[in-house]
């Protein structure tokens, strides 16, 4: 058994400066360096409790003595105080540091728990991505000084609830692992776990502390896990469902750890969902996707249907999460998208860029096309977008091509691209670049001031980047080439080498036009053969020579009569038949998709007659003759008779 004081070691560290920062020998108790650097090496299995009966060790006490400790005290009897609410409420507006100082110091008198709020409540504020903001803040703050010193002194008399939060919020900040106020937190820790004190709740913050701790690796892990489950699942609130969720995909779960306990999770929460708040709601969703439950999908549903009442009130990263579970398990919500529809162009202009992309992302993927939400988006980025990173700016441009959608304020919005694309070329990546000039032609915007940069040697060497291209990426290259050939006669920039042209748009996987549906294609083909007398009249799945493959071709002779599908002399034109089935239109509309339009677009100019046989049209037609009477419109309007 490892003692508790020797469970990390220096010599780890072999910079004497980061030594100095994360183990300070007086009062510094928090880490200003690398985040949780620390929390790689810890070796202990088991917290050692000797500390309880023996004398503070000096040079491992967070010095706070003193007249730091007289400016409030920590209420023993531990009674709930009248104005705890309140209290909370006060403390969760707080901003900075110092504000919660300051709340501290109006209070003569405060429970454990509201004080190891305090702590974590000042976790949340100090930290940013590089550690905390400001760390001599704290240091040399006396209020937040006689905090410590009361966990410290008072660590054998907290209620479970505040010595566990307490615990959190002090490796949140980063304290010392060897300080004193950690040694004590944590020794009581393993004494009330020990002895089987600590209800789901305080068992699952104690969880999440020793995973930012040790990591999954932590041996006291297991002795949490199975306290967990040996309590009756039945008597868990919805509370500590979501607490228990987010324990297993902090880490606890990975590997398909403890399956067996989320089979019999997933199944009781499912009845549960209506009762879940919006925060639980999508922390479960976002424990779905890092653990991985494709099996559990009557639960994402179930989640999704409760949680449309939730969308006006849902923080930023809320929706982030949420709308993320939809994607990763290809799911879409009609009263989930009306919620949408209807609070986000009200918070476009407020809501962080990440969020606004999220949204935009997940009506790409499922194929929404939403008139209001793509609006409001628009009109945001003509203003905001100057603070985007290049990421989110593609996200937020590219559905606009997908989807084959100009907003009102198209003008603003692509010479705000144009703007953009002007002064940050180089800070895109390659492939997001091309991603999006590739998205613009789908809706007839053409990139001709920046093709030239594309088909140079050195972006076509980055776009490369060592591991060759695939496919897709080659097909976007080449439509972009053909493009600038077909629609922008003006182009006199450089073309692309032959080296990275494609013969054929159809890729595996992704691709930048569709294969045809196979029941709605044999139900045309069945129609067409009745129509024309014989099946070698038309072909199927025809390769031009432009990269494009056509889903049926008819060819005429010049005085308008159907030639057999085998003759290459006498041809004098060409009938391309669109076989369009749901796949290639937005959900639940008859709007084309973006690869699909230009593909239309450009067959014309390359002198086929396109024909577009929908499905919304041909799949309400009952008996063959109205099959065969529909094609005779379509493909030959102005013939009378059938003259072939």
């Amino acid at each position: 058994m490892y003692n508790v004081l020797q469970f990390v070691k220096r010599k780890l560290y072999p910079c004497k400066s980061l030594n100095k920062i994360l183990y300070p020998q007086c009062s510094q108790i928090l880490s200003t360096g690398p985040i949780k650097v620390w929390c790689q090496w810890v070796l202990h299995k088991r917290y050692h409790n000797v500390v309880r009966d023996q004398p503070c060790c000096t040079s491992r006490t967070v010095c706070l003595h003193g007249d730091a400790g007289k400016n409030f005290r920590l209420d023993d009897k531990q009674h709930v105080s009248s104005n705890e609410q309140n209290f909370s409420k006060h403390l969760n507006n707080c901003k900075t540091a110092e504000q919660i100082f300051k709340l501290l110091n109006s209070s003569v008198s405060i429970t454990d728990t509201m004080a190891a709020a305090t702590l974590l409540r000042i976790s949340e504020v100090e930290k940013d991505g590089n550690g905390l903001r400001n760390p001599s803040v704290l240091l040399e703050n006396e209020t937040f000084k006689a905090l410590c010193f009361q966990f410290e002194n008072k660590s054998l008399r907290l209620s479970n609830a505040g010595l566990v939060t307490a615990l959190y919020a002090c490796v949140q900040l980063y304290v010392d692992p060897q300080s004193t106020l950690m040694v004590r937190l944590l020794s009581e820790s393993q004494e009330r776990l020990n002895k089987g004190q600590m209800f789901i709740k305080d068992l699952c913050l104690l969880g999440k502390a020793l995973l930012d701790l040790e990591g999954p690796g932590c041996g006291i892990l297991k002795q949490i896990m199975e306290q967990i489950q040996g309590q009756k699942m039945d008597d868990w609130t919805s509370e500590e469902i979501a607490m228990i969720y987010n324990l297993l995909e902090a880490g606890v779960g990975e590997g398909g750890n403890y399956q067996q306990l989320l089979n019999k999770l997933n199944p009781h929460t499912l009845h549960l969902a209506s009762r879940l708040g919006r925060k639980a709601k999508s922390d479960i969703l976002n424990a779905m996707v890092v653990l991985k439950q494709t099996q559990a999908i009557p639960l994402v549903i179930n989640l999704c249907k409760h949680s449309v009442r939730h969308v006006p009130h849902f923080s930023d990263q809320e929706l982030i999460l949420v709308l993320n579970a939809l994607m990763y398990f290809g799911h879409s919500d009609r009263f989930f998208t009306d919620a949408l529809e209807r609070n986000v162009p009200k918070k476009a202009f407020v809501m962080q860029p990440e969020a606004i992309s999220k949204v935009m992302q997940y009506c790409s993927q499922r194929r929404i096309l939403s008139p209001p939400i793509f609006g409001a988006v628009a009109e945001s980025f003509v203003y905001n977008s100057d603070n985007f990173t290049t990421r989110e700016i593609a996200l937020q441009i590219m559905p606009f091509g997908k989807l084959n959608y100009l907003p009102s304020n198209a003008g603003q919005f692509f010479r705000k691209v144009e703007n953009i694309l002007r002064g940050r070329f180089s800070q895109f990546q390659p492939r997001t670049l091309l991603n999006l000039l590739h998205s613009c032609i789908l809706v007839e915007r053409f990139p001709v001031n920046f093709v030239a940069k594309i088909f140079s040697p050195y972006f076509l060497q980055q776009l490369e980047g060592g591991t060759g291209l695939d496919k897709y990426v080659l097909a976007q290259l080449t439509q972009l080439f053909m493009t600038m050939k077909l629609e922008c006669r003006t182009y006199e920039g450089p073309s692309l080498p032959p080296k990275y042209r494609v013969k054929s748009f159809l890729t595996p996987g992704r691709s930048v036009e569709s294969l045809v549906d196979e029941h709605l294609y044999s139900k045309v083909k069945n129609a067409l053969t009745d129509l024309l007398g014989a099946r070698n009249y038309f072909a199927s799945r025809v390769l031009t020579p432009y990269g494009y493959t056509l889903d049926a071709e008819i060819k005429l002779d010049e005085e308008g009569y159907v030639l057999p599908a085998s003759r290459r002399e006498e041809v004098f034109r060409r009938i391309a038949l669109c076989i369009d089935d749901q796949r290639r239109f937005c959900l639940n509309s008859h709007n084309l998709l973006g690869k699909e339009t230009i593909k239309q677009r450009q067959l014309r100019l390359l002198g086929y007659d396109v024909v577009q046989i929908p499905f919304y049209e041909f799949d309400r037609l009952q008996s063959s003759e109205e099959m065969v009477e529909y094609l005779h419109k379509m493909i030959f309007p102005f013939s009378y008779r059938l003259a072939w």
